[in-house]
């Protein structure tokens, strides 16, 4: 087999060169035919490339197919079979027709026996954009919308004299990063920039500022860098404290953060080089602020060659498939914080990704937001069990865009049997809602409904409650954590997060505002987590698990699971309650903030969480917060002029009225079972 046709010289007035595109991309269908005429000259030329196509006499050889294929015949049958075979299945591209082509252009698989396949699987299209060669028509019209969604429109075989469009500076965190066009669609960019993920960023960047207050240096890993800005936010702000990584597989990718380094004054090393292009970019008497090294490779290869302190992963879509190699290599009580914006599939949209993802069922409830996390939580939790290493939780956020776990690793054996026990199935009511962890144990049980407290499977027919999971069943929160990240972000001025962080650790303690204020602790330099103290750098002494991450001793481990086991009733309760989802028909609700006094004075306990903004989360039974609710709701006549209850009502009266308003809502919203 020759060079193939790339390189033949058709006489005629259409004259193609190697370098523009290929013999199968022609603007009209004579021009496709005008192939087909070779010159006697030329005819020793053509035989030596491609003498299949080439015939004695008047007869004329299909350009796009060899001998095997078509053999030469007379003009008229020649110009059949360009029409039928060649023209009619092109895909049109600006003007050009990308023609089907049987030439031996690329290589063909031999079979069992060592002989080629036959010449009707070589059959393919010639890419006008990027010289591919692709089989089916429809994977043709797939390549090219591609190459058109990502502004590839121009032919690399036709000179486009237009200069590219200059790149966009941000400013963000006093952080300027040079951003692509279109660089907030990915399907038309390959450095992704999102400016609603702000929050996510700064939430990121007061957990590494707060552990970066345990030990000191950080080796810190951004495994999918786009522009950079997140690794150059870490390393302009925390200085010699942290030492980045900023990782992206698109060579595009690595070449924007490497200019975004030196934008920010920030010098590049790449293989433990330093970089010396463009310093000259620096002005007399400025210094660099710190060094950056930027790697070009794939996110699970780059984690276990190397082991970091703290890991970010970031990917677009779901990354279950990095979590793996996330927990291979990371250190001692190390962190690994898991950015996931497959939102359909964890919000419920599309249940049966989150089957395919995430290895859960789940449908859609009133705290669908709650029960992602604890998806997310779970995936991660079996990934580090695998690979004999613990979690601790240090927080969990899920909001509009995204959904952020941020966990601490605990190394050994002892540490994983723990974490695995927390992964539990969920029992749900379709009827009211009301929700409770399946007990532990592996008996079956006759039952299953008597773990719920609502009576709905004996008063409604038929199956009444579905099973979730598996899930986190522990606390999503760690309060010690929350409140050194609420002081580094008073340090670094971010005020963008410090309401939710805030409103985190109301959460996670489960207390109203009013009766707990939110300050800097008051001993930052020791502050207790899963069961351990750890101590900051600013103290004089430090513990031997807190230095460097190292392996924590056999007794501090067995301490840290006796902890755990004690601190279980001081867990935040699971999930809350819509206020506005279980309010009575006919009836004015209380405002928020006195109902969560009226539940408090109850005794029990609540507060507000930032997964829903009208959400509450409490230890009372889904009966008695209807109780509650109806007991100082006011009737719609009154035009809610006064709050709480006009005439006092009997227990037993507001118990038949919940039960008949639960009945009534089932009755009218009873297809959702089916």
């Amino acid at each position: 087999m020759g060079k193939g046709p790339r390189a033949r010289r058709p006489m005629g007035n259409v004259v193609l060169r190697s370098e523009e595109r290929h013999i199968s991309i022609q603007r009209q269908l004579a021009d496709l035919e005008k192939l087909a005429f070779v010159t006697e000259g030329d005819c020793d030329s053509a035989n030596s490339l491609n003498s299949d196509n080439l015939d004695a006499g008047n007869k004329q050889a299909c350009p796009l197919c060899p001998k095997e294929k078509f053999r030469a015949c007379n003009s008229h049958k020649l110009h059949r079979h360009l029409q039928n075979l060649h023209w009619k299945v092109s895909v049109e591209f600006e003007g050009y027709r990308m023609c089907i082509c049987h030439l031996p252009c690329r290589p063909v698989k031999p079979n069992i026996i060592g002989e080629q396949i036959s010449s009707k699987m070589g059959a393919h299209y010639h890419c006008i954009i990027c010289s591919a060669t692709i089989t089916r028509r429809t994977d043709m019209l797939g390549h090219v919308r591609r190459h058109v969604n990502k502004g590839e429109t121009k032919s690399r075989y036709i000179a486009a004299s237009a200069a590219k469009p200059p790149k966009e500076i941000l400013k963000e965190a006093d952080t300027d990063v040079q951003v692509c066009p279109n660089y907030s669609v990915p399907q038309k960019t390959d450095s992704y920039f999102n400016p609603k993920m702000k929050l996510n960023r700064q939430l990121i960047f007061c957990t590494l500022a707060a552990l970066a207050k345990e030990r000191k240096p950080l080796e810190c890993l951004d495994a999918f860098g786009a522009t950079g800005i997140m690794g150059l936010q870490w390393a302009k702000h925390l200085g010699n404290a942290v030492k980045v990584t900023i990782n992206d597989l698109n060579e595009n990718s690595v070449t924007l953060i490497q200019e975004n380094c030196h934008l920010n004054k920030l010098k590049v090393v790449v293989d433990s080089k330093e970089k010396e292009e463009r310093e000259d970019i620096l002005e007399e008497g400025e210094e660099n602020l710190g060094n950056i090294k930027v790697t070009k490779m794939d996110a699970n290869v780059l984690m276990h060659l190397r082991s970091f302190d703290f890991i970010h992963l970031d990917p677009f879509g779901t990354s279950v498939n990095y979590l793996d190699s996330a927990f291979r290599n990371i250190r001692n009580l190390g962190i690994v914080s898991v950015t996931s914006t497959d939102i359909s599939s964890l919000y419920a949209k599309a249940q049966h990704v989150a089957r395919r993802h995430y290895g859960c069922n789940i449908v859609r409830t009133e705290y669908y937001k709650e029960l992602a996390a604890r998806i997310v939580v779970a995936a991660v939790a079996r990934a580090a069990a695998r690979c004999n290493k613990g979690i601790e939780v240090l927080f969990a956020v899920a909001l509009e865009h995204f959904v952020l776990v941020v966990v601490r690793v605990l190394r050994g054996p002892t540490s994983a049997d723990e974490t695995a026990k927390k992964i539990q199935y969920l029992i749900h009511c379709q009827w009211c809602e009301e929700r409770i962890f399946q007990k532990d144990g592996n008996m079956v049980e006759e039952n299953p409904y008597r773990q719920l407290p609502c009576n709905c499977h004996g008063s409604m027919p038929g199956k009444t409650a579905i099973e979730l999971g598996p899930l986190w069943s522990s606390s999503l929160f760690n309060t010690g954590f929350l409140k050194r990240m609420l002081s580094e972000s008073l340090h670094h001025g971010l005020d963008d997060i410090q309401t939710l962080i805030k409103t985190l650790i109301f959460e996670s303690e489960c207390t109203p505002q009013s009766q707990f204020s939110v300050h800097a602790p008051s001993n930052l330099n020791k502050q207790e987590e899963c069961g351990v103290f750890i101590k900051t750098t600013d103290d004089t002494t430090t513990d031997s698990h807190s230095a460097q991450g190292k392996r924590k001793s056999n007794e501090t481990t067995a301490n840290l699971v006796k902890r755990q086991k004690t601190d279980v009733n001081t867990e935040h309760p699971p999930f809350y309650y819509n206020i506005h989802r279980h309010s009575i028909k006919g009836m004015n609700m209380p405002k928020l903030k006195k109902f969560l006094c009226y539940l408090s004075q109850a005794g029990f306990r609540v507060s507000r969480t930032h997964f829903d903004p009208m959400g509450v989360r409490t230890d009372a039974p889904l009966m008695q917060f209807k109780s509650i609710l109806l007991k100082y709701s006011t009737p719609t006549y009154t035009g809610g002029q006064s709050e709480g209850h006009v005439q006092p009502a009997s227990e037993d009266t507001v118990a038949d009225r919940v039960e008949m308003s639960v009945n009534d809502k089932a009755e009218a919203g009873g297809c959702r079972r089916w």
